[in-house]
């Protein structure tokens, strides 16, 4: 791709080419509904590891399809009033970041939750095929079918059950939620606070699962979307079924998710990405109609970006 996909000034005012479907809405509302009569069951137990000021638990929960889901949860240890808190999500193949590394936000006044992507490297169960981890190929699962047997649909609501099982314990303020985190974990974070209207924040660094049909055009041999240019290779290699193809995506694509968000929405975009390319993430940013801000990194790629998370604390510290 070229080192900028289009210049700023049309980035600015680019909505995507993806398809928006006809029920988009209602199909998500259906499978809120559907979620709604889940018992989460929930588990919360203490881990292995503690802070002194801070305490960590392992959570799982039932989400959809009965799939248990893991989550690592931090707080203060005392605590005199309801807390406000983040959900966190992670990139891509990967897992929930280290306690550790939760303790910054928990120590600072905020309880935190963590959630592992079903089947991918973390602790969530895949209900669809095994226990534990296929890596990826995620985007693809179930696009031969329909919109509800898509991987990334259940991925997505189990974000929505992690919020509501997060806003029924005592010591949660139901009013202060935010959601964070970065590639997939951006795209989630959005993805959240589109499904429960509840949450207040929402800040997202250069989230991926947006405008996949730019993505194709791009051909990016990245291989966060490796994935989805080898579908149509070995499966629909005269793209007979490409307009059902894209159909079926657009009931996952981040950028149509965006316009149903209601939080203030921090977003942190980089300008040479050639991961979640920089037309992607501004397709989403430009549906969104909430209160929203973005901070452009022009010189940086899909990457550790300098002071991002200082200014990802200060816009969480508004709900303080």
């Amino acid at each position: 791709m070229a080192v900028i996909d289009m210049p700023l000034e049309e980035l600015k005012k680019y909505k995507g080419i993806s398809p928006f479907p006809s029920d988009f809405n209602e199909f998500w509302d259906k499978q809120l509904a559907e979620l709604s009569l889940i018992d989460a069951n929930v588990e919360l137990v203490k881990a292995d590891f503690q802070a002194p000021n801070v305490e960590c638990f392992e959570m799982r929960f039932t989400s959809s399809r009965g799939a248990r889901i893991f989550a690592k949860v931090a707080r203060a240890k005392d605590i005199s009033k309801p807390l406000p808190t983040i959900l966190e999500f992670h990139g891509y193949t990967s897992q929930s970041r280290d306690f550790s590394a939760l303790l910054d936000r928990a120590a600072n006044g905020f309880a935190v939750a963590a959630m592992d992507c079903r089947g991918q490297n973390g602790k969530s169960q895949d209900v669809g095929q095994v226990d534990g981890c296929t890596f990826n190929g995620h985007i693809v699962r179930g696009l031969g079918d329909s919109p509800e047997t898509l991987l990334f649909k259940d991925i997505f609501l189990d974000t929505a059950q992690l919020a509501r099982v997060m806003m029924a314990f005592d010591w949660v303020d139901e009013n202060r939620i935010a959601t964070y985190g970065g590639s997939q974990g951006g795209a989630l974070s959005l993805v959240c606070a589109a499904l429960e209207p509840k949450i207040k924040q929402c800040a997202a660094m250069y989230p991926f699962l947006s405008d996949f049909k730019r993505v194709c055009e791009l051909d990016l041999g990245a291989e966060a979307y490796i994935e989805l240019k080898q579908h149509f290779r070995r499966c629909d290699p005269h793209h007979v079924n490409e307009d059902k193809i894209f159909e079926t995506l657009g009931y996952i694509d981040v950028s149509n998710m965006a316009t149903r968000i209601k939080a203030d929405v921090l977003m942190l975009t980089t300008l040479k990405d050639d991961v979640c390319p920089p037309s992607t993430q501004f397709a989403a940013y430009n549906k969104l109609t909430c209160n929203k801000e973005m901070i452009i990194y022009h010189d940086f790629g899909h990457e550790a970006l300098p002071k991002s998370i200082d200014e990802i604390l200060k816009f969480h510290f508004k709900l303080l």
